[in-house]
């Protein structure tokens, strides 16, 4: 077996563990700052919507020789807004003007043929006009709500409110961390992106769900013991599918980085870039979320009913009486030590004896009497 596996198992028996739940006000402080992180982003420099949201057009081009930087260029003087270009694998240019009305795509199309001197028949025009634009943004809302609304459905009667809570906690918290990142970033926002959402939304959840069966396993009857806090036993679940997480968490993030970093970064994919980032940056933040957040929360809320605070004060006063009770016995017990050798000493020390019997020696003569 691995030492992975190794570490997997010991973890799980409860050998092991590292006091997740414990330091959670950590863990709280280091998403909050994220967060705030990405809600500045968001603020400062926003989203880089795509045409398929606010509408536009997008020119491809054949094999050119013309340079992304002069076809920006070109797309600006002859639009008069900024333009998005990026290199195709057949030589050719996606040439993509946002906000563009529609009206105006002939004229730059004519524009960009004759500066970059190409047959404007040879250039491609796919136009997306506003209105259908909005529609598709306002659904792609509607499906990222209904999402949440089943979510949170489902974990309530699958296991109770206060794990959904949780849940839709970390899911709201994996959406701003991901969205904040595309702004800093300066990625298009492009329904792929959407579909990525979704995705790492799904995956998440997935991940809590995995340990919340696991918490919600071991706290039956968690009131008829002592020996154990609801805190405890969050954090025995979480080390107990902690191994189990980061390798599916390791195994998704690799066929993801490879779309992220060699197809749309050496290779200069760029079309990959929208729905890969969301996908690398979604499962890193769930897989942050079900491990430091969503538990961590429930155990919060669940210790605050009477019920839980009964048990917690149970059981940290009973472990305040076996500690001691054991430094009473390790008190007992070196006192009997120091007892024990404090009798020793005299039958040791012989010598002191011996006038005694030099002294009935002398007063029992082997001679004869006088």
């Amino acid at each position: 077996m691995s030492k992975l596996g190794n570490l997997g198992a010991r973890l799980h028996r409860g050998e092991i563990s590292y006091d997740f739940v414990g330091k959670r006000k950590i863990w709280y402080g280091v998403s909050i700052l994220i967060t705030i992180t990405a809600i500045l982003g968001l603020a400062v420099r926003g989203l880089h919507m795509g045409i398929d949201f606010q509408g536009g057009a997008v020119f491809t081009t054949p094999k050119t020789s013309v340079s992304v930087a002069q076809a920006e260029t070109y797309a600006k003087d002859a639009s008069g807004q900024e333009a998005v270009v990026q290199k195709l694998g057949t030589g050719g240019l996606r040439i993509q003007i946002a906000g563009m009305d529609t009206t105006k795509s002939d004229a730059t199309k004519a524009a960009l043929a004759k500066d970059m001197k190409l047959n404007p028949e040879s250039i491609a025009a796919d136009l997306v006009g506003p209105s259908w634009g909005d529609e598709i943004a306002n659904k792609a809302w509607e499906g990222l709500a209904i999402f949440m609304v089943l979510v949170v459905v489902y974990l309530a009667i699958a296991f109770e409110w206060r794990m959904a809570v949780a849940a839709l906690v970390a899911l709201i918290h994996d959406i701003t961390i991901t969205t904040g990142i595309y702004a800093l970033v300066g990625f298009e926002v492009t329904p792929g992106t959407v579909i990525g959402l979704l995705t790492i939304l799904g995956y998440s959840l997935y991940d809590t769900v995995v340990v919340f069966d696991s918490l919600k396993e071991q706290t039956k009857d968690i009131t008829k013991q002592t020996r154990f806090t609801y805190s405890d036993i969050a954090n025995h679940s979480i080390n107990g599918t902690l191994v189990r997480s980061i390798n599916t968490t390791v195994v998704a993030l690799l066929p993801v980085a490879g779309l992220l970093f060699i197809g749309g970064g050496f290779l200069g994919a760029g079309t990959l870039n929208d729905i890969s980032l969301s996908l690398f940056v979604g499962l890193a933040a769930g897989a942050y979320s079900s491990i430091f957040i969503a538990t961590p929360l429930v155990a919060d809320l669940k210790e605050a009913e009477p019920q839980m605070k009964a048990l917690k004060k149970r059981v940290l006063a009973k472990r305040a009486q076996a500690a001691a009770e054991e430094e009473m016995a390790e008190a007992r017990g070196t006192g009997a030590d120091e007892d024990e050798s404090d009798d020793a000493a005299p039958a040791v020390v012989g010598p002191r004896n011996q006038p005694a019997s030099r002294t009935r020696g002398r007063g029992r003569p082997s001679g004869k009497r006088r």
